[in-house]
């Protein structure tokens, strides 16, 4: 797994960890019962604090995607997994300012759902 913070990013860095996580989990680098580092040695590795990462793998324990096994660690969860009606609901709320935008700036719903499935397409083979 292959983790690299940008610190010119407008988005915090656990954001980012837990973003380059879901994404080895969409490209399959990362898979059902795979163990991520230990805290410490994530924190080292990437120079950030401890508790930067530990936030992060708090965060996608929330969204069900990892579970942290006390004084063992965490362990990629992605099987049997089905998105709920709160998580859709979530998802709907989070696209939805964007798509606004984008109609208000002049494109069209086609130009979205190219957008859309171009960076899919992106997260799926980088």
């Amino acid at each position: 797994m292959y983790i690299q913070i940008n610190p010119d990013l407008e988005m915090s860095i656990y954001e980012q960890l837990s973003m380059q996580i879901m994404i080895g989990v969409i490209r399959k680098d990362l898979q059902d019962g795979d163990m991520l580092p230990s805290v410490r040695s994530l924190a080292a590795d990437l120079g950030v604090n401890m508790h930067t990462v530990n936030k992060s793998y708090h965060e996608l324990e929330k969204k069900g995607l990892i579970q942290i096994i006390p004084k063992s660690g965490a362990v990629i969860r992605t099987t049997n997994r089905k998105l709920s009606e709160e998580e859709k609901n979530r998802t709907l709320d989070s696209l939805k300012p964007i798509i606004v935008e984008a109609l208000v700036l002049g494109m069209n719903e086609e130009e979205i759902l190219s957008l859309a499935q171009s960076i899919i397409q992106n997260l799926k083979e980088e």
